[in-house]
């Protein structure tokens, strides 16, 4: 299977794109520039030009603002296989958050004047974006009701619980996250402080709730968890 097979065939299982009859497939994987990062890597600054949407193809990426006050704030942690900056097609608008390599990827671009000329072609596929921003818009919604109405325990829990979904992986006894993510990086993602998320999985720990393994978490008692919400 040569690079972009392997590239169409990831296409079908993006919900932006799974619609696509066989031949707009085609033209956006040979629409799509392959680049690899390095963790660490900016890809892309909040506020500058946003000039194309992007593929995940391999790898983590995280995107986050920053605070008034200079406090990053994670919006979203991109898992293999999503669209991401994906709002910029429609607006021609800056960046609205920055892109953060957090494990090494492999990341596929599609320009906006490439990606406009096939919209006019596909009308799904402008319907598609539109699903994917109203459930993004949705998920901010419920993240900032959480932020609101929850103290610092309950919103670290979300939190676990959110990750556990994504990137969770069965073993004994529990579920462990498969994702290097540091107490700072978790506050980041919650809207807590660093020592404040410390006491709290130290407090988890200690009810064996969760086991801390350096930077992975295993969920032992998910059932508990959840009543604590």
């Amino acid at each position: 299977m040569t690079e972009k097979d392997d590239l169409t065939n990831q296409l079908k299982r993006v919900p932006l794109f799974a619609d696509l009859p066989p031949e707009a497939l085609a033209a956006v994987a040979s629409l799509t520039r392959e680049r690899p990062y390095r963790k660490g890597h900016i890809i892309f600054l909040e506020g500058e030009p946003g000039e194309a949407v992007f593929l995940l193809r391999r790898g983590r990426v995280k995107l986050t603002r920053r605070t008034a006050d200079g406090r990053e704030h994670t919006l979203h942690l991109v898992n293999p296989g999503e669209v991401f900056a994906e709002v910029v097609i429609f607006d021609g608008g800056p960046y609205p958050a920055t892109a953060e390599v957090i494990e090494d990827a492999v990341v596929g671009m599609i320009a906006n004047r490439d990606l406009d000329r096939l919209t006019l072609e596909q009308p799904s596929l402008a319907l598609a974006f539109l699903k994917i921003m109203a459930r993004r818009l949705r998920q901010a919604q419920d993240k900032v009701m959480s932020l609101a109405l929850h103290d610092v325990t309950r919103r670290v829990i979300t939190g676990l619980l959110m990750l556990a979904e994504d990137y969770g992986v069965p073993e004994a006894g529990g579920t462990r996250i498969n994702l290097d993510l540091t107490n700072q990086e978790l506050g980041n993602l919650v809207g807590a402080s660093r020592e404040s998320v410390n006491r709290t999985l130290s407090e988890l720990r200690q009810a064996g709730l969760i086991e801390l393994d350096r930077q992975r978490i295993v969920i032992r008692n998910r059932r508990e968890l959840l009543e604590m919400l």
